[in-house]
């Protein structure tokens, strides 16, 4: 056993974060979360979901107990979980007050630096005891991050718009999880200086930022996504040179091991938009 890793549990115990028993009936708040626990081999654990957890394939088979609206606090407490891991970020805060006050023990997960998947990883290893198994997938996810990191460093400069969603227009600033993504591919975010995390925009405003590139990820939605005629702005260097590239918003926008799946494809298809530009 490597020394660092020894360190690690040390510090883990020193810390107060293990806890004397390993969770046998958890229930995940997110599909990020379902994500990671299948990852390190504890997904049989989950007793509990919420909707779109639905990779793997075996995730759909979990009773459901909500989504982003909130849960039912009645299903949650009929499954008697010993842990629930909820989403800083994407549950609901005064749900998650009212398990606590009910003695259920609840773990956050907010993971907003895609360094620190590596981090939740091994946190959910101690929970659930797979420790050498959440230790060895962290460090490949962490070895291939900034493998990515240095194939396109030194790439040439490309100014990009991620259409975050159609109708309203919103994009992404930089204190984003998605503009950190970007960055691995080392384009410039032509909406990375926003006062807002999520902006609203307008044409007009994309007008001005002039991408070379314009993002669009494919969102799994219960309402139809809406779509918008790019081709009537052909002044936008990206619509004039058509260069739009498709992602997978389920590999971008989860905080899973997956999210390097997706910075891959998205990163060699900006590439490729890069060699058009060059070729100029």
């Amino acid at each position: 056993m490597r020394v660092s890793y020894l360190l690690w549990l040390v510090a883990l115990f020193t810390c107060g974060v293990v806890q004397a028993k390993e969770a046998q009936r958890i229930i995940a708040l997110a599909p990020h979360i379902v994500e990671n626990l299948f990852a390190i081999g504890a997904g049989e654990r989950i007793v509990g979901t919420v909707e779109y957890a639905d990779y793997p394939a075996a995730a759909n088979e979990i009773e459901r107990i909500g989504g982003y609206n909130g849960i039912s606090l009645e299903r949650v407490l009929a499954l008697k979980p010993d842990l629930v891991i909820a989403w800083q970020s994407g549950n609901k805060k005064a749900d998650l007050e009212k398990l606590e006050k009910l003695g259920i023990k609840v773990i956050y997960s907010d993971t907003k630096d895609i360094r620190k998947v590596a981090d939740e990883l091994r946190l959910f290893g101690q929970l659930t005891g797979q420790n050498q198994q959440a230790q060895l997938l962290a460090e490949r996810f962490s070895k291939r991050f900034e493998a990515l990191k240095k194939r396109y460093q030194n790439s040439a400069s490309l100014r990009v718009f991620y259409q975050l969603w159609p109708e309203p227009m919103m994009t992404i600033n930089r204190d984003t999880w998605l503009h950190q993504l970007l960055q691995v591919c080392a384009v410039e975010n032509v909406f990375a200086d926003n006062s807002a995390d999520y902006p609203q925009i307008s044409i007009e405003n994309v007008l001005k930022t002039k991408p070379q590139v314009i993002v669009l990820p494919n969102e799994k939605s219960k309402k139809v996504m809406p779509t918008l005629n790019w081709q009537a702005w052909p002044e936008i260097p990206a619509v004039k040179y058509q260069q739009f590239i498709e992602v997978d918003a389920d590999l971008l926008h989860r905080y899973s091991t997956r999210v390097l799946d997706g910075v891959t494809d998205m990163c060699d298809k900006l590439q490729v938009a890069r060699s058009h530009y060059n070729k100029d």
